[in-house]
């Protein structure tokens, strides 16, 4: 700008032709055209310029992001994260991670996956409020892709988050988590914000208020805090619990993880909360474990006693043995026509029948599945073993892993034995030995037996009672003390050895 009004200067009051103000003030005679024809430079054009340290990486970029578009849309590579990546799996290659940001913005453009969300910060008090939401994630379980819902808990005040996965987000885990959640705070919040979710609200009313359903209300009753809803569709009002779930998917849920269970991956959630309380939010200054440690003593006191979690149910035993909860059914060692009541949680089903649990299963979250237990019908099956071979029960039994193949060999042995009749009602006679010795300890017989050659069902009871004769406490000797004066020596029998024999023939004739 400067140089431009220099040289219009002296054209004007100086040389007055363009030759003599390149000459004098050492531009050439274009720049001096330039300037004459306006007194604001036009924008310089900006070269594309290589990047010779980037360059080894942008095959490594380019593929993540393209494989990005198959993956979910909330678990996707941010810049941060492909740079964290980079150092730790291309550690030869020095960027950046500025020169990553601009560069995976650039390409994002080209492909069409940026994105923008604004949120508004908001200032809040220690103990005073924490949000609540769901959110998705995608995770490899046992090598199969599965959707599963993860809890969050988020702070608003410290900014620590508490997460938990599930596999459908029930009303059952939804109080669930809420109580592992108020554990791990050490407390409970005095105001909680949530969506308008079925867990929590049965209808929407005028402005704020909701008609929300008899289990929150009681829970929320039982733990003392007040709720407050969002609304409709104005995700933004609890904008802390929304960028908590993208933050904390983005960073420890992609890529997406590899776990042998549920129970796997709630540990990998665990881990990546307590990692997070090293962190420092941006505009504070303490992390947020130091934080959440000084909101406890904000928080209210956790209940004496937790909350029954479970929604109650009462079918009845039908003709199968089970007992229809949501669509599903569900085993019991009952007789049909039997009312039962149902406890239904968040990963299990529970039947219970006069004051007792009788059947135990894990929830099913699909529909018009039967959930058998093999067990609740060998009492039928000794009347009817003809259905052995081919029952539902079994079938699912050797599914799950818990019918080992020592238990075919077995079973085979005893039916080229005793016959096919005969010898599945001894397999049966020795499955019921569980209900008495244990699951475990007649497997351990049954392979023994194997072992010895040996196939009879009597055999099997006999192993299991020596098994436990050997595993029982051994006597030991006690000390009489003043008693051994009493000790009297052994009689003897030598007085009957010298009697004549033909005197004790005499006596047995007569």
């Amino acid at each position: 700008m400067e140089l431009y009004e220099q040289i219009r200067r002296e054209y004007e009051h100086g040389s007055g032709t363009i030759r003599e103000v390149s000459r004098k003030l050492g531009v050439h005679r274009r720049e001096v055209r330039k300037a004459l024809s306006s007194a604001i430079p036009a924008a310089r054009k900006v070269p594309e310029r290589e990047h010779p340290k980037l360059a080894p990486a942008i095959p490594f970029i380019n593929a993540i992001l393209e494989a990005d578009r198959k993956a979910p849309r909330k678990q996707r590579h941010t810049a941060h994260r492909i740079w964290m990546r980079m150092r730790r799996e291309m550690p030869e290659v020095e960027v950046a991670g500025s020169t990553i940001r601009r560069y995976v913005r650039s390409r994002k453009a080209a492909m069409g996956l940026l994105g923008h969300e604004i949120f508004v910060s908001q200032s809040y008090q220690f103990g005073g409020e924490a949000q609540v939401d769901w959110y998705e994630g995608w995770v490899l379980i046992d090598g199969e892709s599965h959707k599963m819902n993860v809890f969050c808990m988020r702070s608003m005040a410290s900014g620590a988050a508490f997460h938990r996965a599930y596999p459908h987000a029930t009303q059952q885990a939804f109080l669930e988590a809420h109580e592992l959640a108020f554990a791990w705070f050490g407390g409970v919040f005095s105001v909680l914000r949530y969506d308008n979710l079925k867990s929590a609200v049965k209808k929407i009313l005028r402005g704020h208020q909701r008609e929300e359903t008899a289990r929150f209300i009681g829970f929320r009753s039982h733990w003392g805090f007040a709720s407050e809803f969002c609304t409709p569709g104005e995700g933004h009002e609890k904008g802390g619990v929304e960028g908590e779930g993208g933050q904390f998917r983005r960073n420890y849920l992609v890529p997406v993880p590899s776990v042998q269970n549920l129970e796997g991956l709630n540990q990998l959630l665990s881990a990546g909360s307590m990692e997070e309380q090293g962190r420092m939010i941006a505009g504070r200054t303490q992390t947020i474990g130091a934080a959440m440690i000084a909101e406890q003593e904000h928080l209210l006191p956790l209940a004496e006693e937790g909350f029954d979690l479970a929604s109650l149910h009462f079918p009845h035993i039908d003709a199968s043995g089970c007992a229809k909860v949501l669509t599903n059914f569900y085993s019991a060692p009952l007789p049909m026509g039997t009312v039962v009541q149902v406890k239904v949680y968040s990963a299990y089903v529970e039947v219970w029948y006069q004051a007792k649990c009788v059947a135990r299963h894990e929830r099913c979250y699909e529909r018009h599945r039967k959930v058998l237990e093999l067990d609740h019908y060998l009492d039928a099956l000794t009347k009817k073993p003809g259905a052995m071979a081919g029952s539902t029960a079994l079938e699912q039994c050797r599914a799950q892993g818990r019918w080992p193949a020592s238990y075919d060999r077995f079973w085979g042995l005893l039916k080229e034995r005793e016959g096919k009749q005969a010898g599945t009602r001894a397999m049966i006679d020795v499955l019921l030995l569980g209900r008495e010795y244990g699951v475990a300890q007649v497997r351990q017989a049954v392979e023994e037996a194997l072992e010895m050659g040996c196939s009879n069902a009597g055999a099997i009871r006999y192993l299991l009672n020596v098994n436990g004769l050997e595993k029982g406490p051994t006597a030991k000797p006690a000390d009489i003390g003043a008693l051994s004066r009493y000790d009297r020596p052994l009689p003897s029998l030598d007085a009957y050895d010298r009697l004549h024999p033909n005197w004790l023939a005499t006596e047995v004739i007569q």
